[in-house]
């Protein structure tokens, strides 16, 4: 392993794309006192983001040139532009910038292949609660990155960071990437069932979040198996094994695993 000494850069941490997720990080960031630069081919909404977070708006050769860590927060199908792109100003760089992808399916020997030339390279899977600081972020590496402390320091307040083997990260993300979007229509069952039953709907909605965010804590911190803290709600001819039994003849839990596998299967194709 070759020591990399890295010049103090004109920005600690560039994003080039700044959407949903990219903004979200880029919030995280900023809490840490980094510079950032951003930069958008919808110039307006980098423009809003630098402003709210009172930093850099600019272009992707500044960021390529400039930028320690460059976030690739493009969609999928754009990456591979990107990296034509901005390949010939990385190539003039004395210090290699470590890229960090997000792009759902494309690996990192893509990233490789398309650039042309070897650099460190961070994948990451977030998902959107990391815009409160809540978020998990999968993440992995190639060699080329030797030390991930800075990196796991970068994101201290965007969630927690789980290191996973490169193979797994694409199963991994169909549930934790793709999970909230799935618990916020179950959160939204939860609370129609309310409103029929003669709840009013924001109490319905407050009472329904509020319920999973607790379950699932429980879960976290106890270490139980799902089932064993599922039993213990459920009495004996009651009202929770009652809705357990229906859900079961709707076939929840086949619903909600065939959801993850066909994620997976979308998440291969791209």
């Amino acid at each position: 392993m070759v020591l990399i000494i890295r010049d103090r850069m004109k920005y600690d941490v560039g994003f080039i794309g700044a959407g949903n997720m990219g903004g979200a990080l880029a919030k995280a960031i900023s809490k840490t006192g980094r510079t950032i630069a951003i930069s958008d081919k919808d110039t307006k909404k980098a423009e809003n983001l630098a402003n709210d977070l009172s930093c850099n708006c600019t272009d992707n050769e500044d960021i390529a040139t400039n930028a320690e860590y460059i976030f690739l927060g493009v969609k999928p199908q754009i990456l591979p532009f990107v990296l034509k792109e901005i390949a010939p100003v990385l190539d003039k760089r004395t210090t290699p910038p470590i890229l960090v992808t997000m792009a759902a399916g494309k690996s990192i020997s893509f990233i490789e292949d398309e650039i042309g030339k070897p650099y460190p390279i961070i994948r990451i899977m977030p998902n959107t609660p990391v815009s409160i600081g809540e978020g998990m972020i999968l993440y992995c590496k190639n060699s080329l990155v030797d030390d991930c402390d800075d990196f796991l320091n970068l994101l201290k307040f965007a969630g927690t960071l789980d290191k996973i083997r490169e193979n797994l990260i694409d199963a991994a993300s169909c549930i934790s990437g793709c999970g909230p979007a799935w618990i916020y229509m179950f959160i939204e069952s939860l609370a129609d069932g309310g409103v029929k039953c003669g709840l009013p709907r924001d109490k319905a909605i407050s009472y329904a979040a509020k319920t999973l965010s607790g379950a699932a804590e429980l879960v976290i911190s106890t270490g139980e198996h799902p089932d064993k803290l599922k039993d213990d709600v459920c009495s004996p001819g009651g009202t929770t094994i009652a809705g357990v039994h229906s859900l079961e003849k709707n076939a929840f839990r086949g619903a909600v695993a065939e959801a993850v596998e066909a994620a997976y299967k979308k998440t291969k194709e791209l």
